[in-house]
């Protein structure tokens, strides 16, 4: 059954990794894809663009409009949203994918990175959000998407890089605050994996090959990120959910299928306190 076919997804920052696959894996439903994201041209150490990942979005089964821009314009967003609504005929699931990073300390965060990632992260989720939300609002099954973590106040998680850690847990908030504003109206969630995942980002600034062997292909976030989105969105909203445990409420039982390298131990990712999350029954409410 294609549960997603026709329906409309505008996906920020994925031209690559995680939001790339999130869009194939719509794709073969026959969705139709905006991609929104800078990156028109290749890059040297992060393959893919806008055009690139449109090709493998339609080679998948679906159709695609590539747009240029950059999220921390609103004039950017809110034109690519209207584009996006006039090409498909409105849109269904907003995906804010698009992250920066800097795993930098206090004394070692420029304010020039700093405003870059609550640019992106905080501020670019939000003004997406807010751009959708009137075409979600016609839709019959509208849901946000949030690749972000568990509200996660624990020191360990601030001490290392607190800018990094504001920024993403600004996603998060969008979450806890939209799916209160929300209910009843419009999905709103956010997924997180357990586990790194292998993308060309995570290669450059974290660690490089070895870190990649111990990770989970972003296939993983595709499936659960499909699972999320093909449910009611009057009953499956206000959580912070982690890729492993959708799959398994869904059935799944196989997770080694997604490892980068068979056998490999995946490496736990940022903000995951395996004890504390996990399932539909634990909530952002």
């Amino acid at each position: 059954m294609s549960l997603l076919k026709d329906k409309v997804f505008f996906i920020t920052g994925g031209s690559r990794g995680i939001g790339l696959a999130i869009a194939i894996r719509a794709a073969k439903d026959g969705a139709k894809v905006a991609i929104a994201a800078k990156t028109a041209d290749p890059h040297p150490k992060l393959p893919g663009t806008i055009y690139t990942a449109a090709k493998e979005i339609e080679a998948a089964g679906g159709k695609a409009l590539p747009i240029l821009c950059d999220i921390r314009f609103e004039e950017q967003v809110y034109e690519a949203v209207k584009k996006t609504a006039d090409t498909f005929g409105g849109i269904d699931v907003c995906v804010n994918n698009a992250s920066a990073i800097s795993l930098t300390d206090t004394l070692s965060t420029p304010m020039k990175k700093y405003d870059l990632m609550n640019g992106v992260n905080a501020r670019g989720t939000f003004v997406t959000s807010q751009a959708c939300v009137p075409h979600l609002l016609k839709a019959k099954n509208p849901h946000i998407l949030n690749l972000a973590p568990p509200l996660n106040m624990k020191p360990k998680w601030f001490g290392s890089h607190v800018a990094y850690t504001m920024a993403k847990f600004g996603m998060s908030m969008c979450t806890l605050g939209m799916a209160a504003e929300f209910e009843n109206q419009i999905a709103v969630n956010s997924l997180w994996p357990r586990t790194v995942i292998a993308t060309s980002a995570v290669q450059n600034l974290l660690g490089g090959d070895e870190v990649m062997k111990q990770s989970r292909t972003a296939e993983i976030m595709a499936d659960a990120a499909y699972a999320i989105v093909t449910k009611d969105f009057r009953s499956h909203t206000g959580h912070f959910l982690i890729d492993d445990d959708v799959l398994k409420a869904e059935g799944v039982t196989d997770l080694k299928k997604y490892d980068s390298v068979p056998g490999a131990e995946p490496l736990p990712d940022f903000f995951i306190e395996p004890e504390d999350f996990g399932g539909w029954n634990k909530g952002a409410r």
